[in-house]
């Protein structure tokens, strides 16, 4: 069994955003969605920056552990390239971006993957997301402490913990090989899709509609009706047997670059030296026909709310409080009672850590020591009691050493 790729991409500004941060690449072998964030003109660059990198990897066969090396090999050669351009244009600071890629393999799929864009699997009628988001709030979910519902509403559900951009650290990105089966189709999309189309809406439509061109153009449209507050961006592709196409039928060949890349929302580009036209320029070799990008024209707007993500960055290397971090800000509104050294204390923040880093610090240590509790008691201080302000917790703290008989506790 030989297999081939069907595919198509679609980007659009949407209804709230100025110009186009996101980019996104489909061709025979290589399907890949970037969202880009922050500084002046600094997601429009990122995403392409991480699409000029990867594109080239459509122009041969890999083999599952060969094409596993390359995507990583891609990935930190943009991240690379993100900091030198931070470095040389200090108005770049705080550029990044998503990536989710697949890279055809023989018959499997290489996936490498990176910030909250996302792709999903639609086989035997089933959707079902593959990737995790490298979020603030996936974090808390994946830990127990909020629910995936509590997630789609939480206030700091954009704030990213891994991205490729322009701060020096390691680059990790989720990497895997999958089957590729005939009849699965993937869909590879930006938040701007995602947030705003529920699962069971998406699944409809890549059921029903079976042609790749309009199911893209229909998700495209959902978002569009849903009010499309950020970039949408999808890919969808359609996993085939070669030995199944009618007789004298080929797979596509051709490749597609859209969003950012593009001279507007609606078609690939090519021209330059930059990174968005390098994948341009790799797209129209094989047949598509593109214009010019000029990548360092200044956009006339930010991507505010994906802004927070570099303070959040900044954080989580240095470890400290950043002030105008908004989710930093709201660990520091919360508090909590557990135990230090043996002994009742009270914590801001939340009882969480990000890698080596926590997320809250002893503020007060009171002389109740945890063996003069009753074992209820104890028992729900390893659980940690959370308080929305420090005069609750002082009164739960003072009440437990009034039980206690502590000198001077007051109940």
């Amino acid at each position: 069994m030989t297999i081939a790729l069907r595919y198509a991409a679609r980007s659009d500004v949407g209804l709230v955003r100025s110009n186009n941060q996101d980019s996104a690449y489909a061709g025979p072998r290589l399907l890949v969605v970037a969202d880009g964030m922050g500084g002046h003109a600094g997601g429009d660059i990122a995403s392409s920056v991480a699409v000029a990198h990867l594109a080239p990897l459509d122009d041969e066969a890999h083999g599952p552990d060969d094409a596993l090396d390359e995507l990583n090999r891609a990935f930190g050669d943009a991240h690379a390239e993100l900091l030198a351009r931070a470095r040389e244009n200090p108005e770049l600071s705080g550029l990044g971006t998503t990536v989710t890629a697949l890279l055809r393999a023989g018959n499997k799929l290489a996936m490498a993957h990176i910030g909250d864009s996302r792709a999903y699997l639609l086989r035997d009628g089933e959707l079902t997301q593959v990737t995790s988001d490298h979020s603030f709030v996936q974090h808390l979910v994946n830990t127990g402490k909020i629910t995936q519902e509590e997630a789609e509403r939480h206030p700091q559900r954009s704030v990213l913990l891994r991205v490729l951009g322009d701060f020096d650290m390691e680059i990790l990105p989720d990497v895997s090989v999958r089957e590729a089966r005939p009849g699965d189709r993937w869909l590879l999309c930006s938040d701007g899709l995602s947030g705003v189309v529920s699962r069971d809406t998406m699944t409809e439509t890549l059921l029903v509609e079976r042609d790749v061109d309009r199911c893209a153009d229909q998700l495209v449209q959902l978002a569009l009706r849903g009010g499309a507050p950020d970039n949408v961006t999808v890919v969808v592709g359609d996993v085939l047997d070669v030995d199944d196409l009618p007789d004298g039928a080929a797979p596509p060949t051709g490749s597609q670059v859209v969003g950012s890349a593009a001279s507007d929302r609606h078609r690939p580009t090519l021209g330059g030296t930059g990174a968005a036209a390098r994948a341009a320029q790799h797209a129209a070799s094989v047949g598509t026909p593109v214009e010019p990008l000029d990548e360092d024209e200044p956009a006339p707007s930010r991507r505010l709310r994906r802004l927070v993500w570099s303070l959040v960055a900044l954080l989580v290397v240095a470890g400290v409080a950043v002030a105008g971090w908004a989710g930093w800000q709201w660990t520091q509104q919360q508090y909590y009672v557990g135990t230090a050294d043996g002994y009742v204390a009270i914590f801001q923040g939340i009882d969480q850590t990000v890698g080596p880093w926590s997320l809250s610090h002893v503020v007060e240590t009171s002389d109740l020591a945890v063996d003069e509790l009753p074992q209820f008691v104890r028992e729900r201080l390893d659980q940690t009691v959370p308080f929305t302000n420090l005069d609750d917790a002082q009164s739960w703290v003072e009440d437990r050493e009034a039980e206690a008989g502590l000198t001077g506790a007051e109940s």
